[in-house]
């Protein structure tokens, strides 16, 4: 266990240099957004499409683990949908913003850093096959849902669209995968490029998801909200995942840890930004957010020490 501790240690580590950074106002909030928009825009894609395109299409994607991966998304997501809003009587816009933050995971920012940790680079294949299934399809359900609780509003195709097809991280899955299908080897100058670029990757996307967690707070009034999209998204997701892969489909223990681990990120940033604009319980998504980060902490290498083989 203590293994698994130091090897997300770093990790970790950078997030809270970057929590540290902005409480002790070294940073001022508003760099985040920057540092945020270099890492999604130009660093992380640049590390996917170089770790997809290094490895043989047939490697790196198992249909069977996407069908499983997004099947175990959908059971959750519906589960979640249904007790919020047939249980527990909630708006279906807020049953929808909390289900979405309990099934849409911080794959952006904290997927590749803590994946490849574990995984190597071969982890790359199932994070982009569970950034397909969580952002092009769970989140497009979700925001369907938010936007469509609220007379007046318009514009939810369009959000959709640039929230998948103009994703920097999808673009370059698909790209990465094109140069792999044609077994085209990337030129020496590109790959170092994209080498250097992507190295910055993990640092700058870490920094930032610790800096917004300075800025952000838990209200004690959305704290029983937060807590209980925290079990599910660090909890009973990711045993969701763990059942249908390896019980269900019976595939191997690589595919099957991977997507525990993948299931056990904390909740998405993004799924504030959805919450906001539709009016949909942005202060319980707000307060999910952080806190699912904080307790990840100590689920990832828990989660990390269970999946291991023997």
């Amino acid at each position: 266990m203590i293994s698994f501790v130091l090897l997300s240690l770093p990790i970790f580590g950078m997030v809270a240099l970057g929590w540290a950074a902005v409480k002790a106002q070294l940073t001022p909030p508003s760099a985040l957004d920057v540092l945020g928009a270099f890492s999604f825009r130009f660093a992380l894609p640049a590390l996917v499409i170089r770790l997809i395109a290094s490895e043989p299409l047939g490697r790196s994607f198992n249909p069977v683990f996407f069908a499983g991966y997004l099947a175990s998304g959908c059971l959750m997501f519906a589960l979640m949908f249904a007790v919020l809003h047939l249980l527990q009587r909630q708006r279906p816009s807020v049953a929808g913003a909390r289900a979405t933050s309990a099934t849409v995971s911080n794959l952006g920012f904290l997927g590749p850093p803590i994946v490849l940790a574990f995984f190597g680079e071969r982890g790359a294949g199932p994070l982009a096959m569970a950034i397909v299934a969580e952002v092009m399809i769970l989140m497009s359900v979700g925001a369907a849902i938010m936007a469509g609780n609220e007379s007046g509003r318009v514009g939810v195709g369009p959000l959709i669209l640039k929230s998948t097809i103009y994703n920097p991280i999808i673009v370059a899955i698909v790209a990465g995968a094109a140069i792999a299908a044609a077994g085209f080897a990337l030129p020496v100058p590109m790959d170092r490029f994209l080498a250097l670029l992507g190295a910055s990757a993990a640092p700058t996307a870490l920094f930032a998801v610790g800096g917004a967690l300075a800025v952000q707070r838990i209200k004690r009034s959305t704290g029983l909200a937060a807590a209980s999209v925290t079990m599910v998204k660090l909890v009973i997701y990711p045993l969701t995942v763990w059942c249908v892969l390896a019980h269900v489909l019976h595939i191997d223990a690589f595919w099957s840890g991977t997507g525990v681990l993948i299931a056990s990120l904390p909740s998405a940033g993004s799924n504030y930004v959805l919450a906001q604009r539709y009016a949909a319980d942005a202060d319980q998504v707000s307060a999910a957010i952080v806190l699912s980060t904080i307790v990840s902490v100590v689920t990832v290498p828990w989660v990390g020490w269970l999946i291991a083989p023997s």
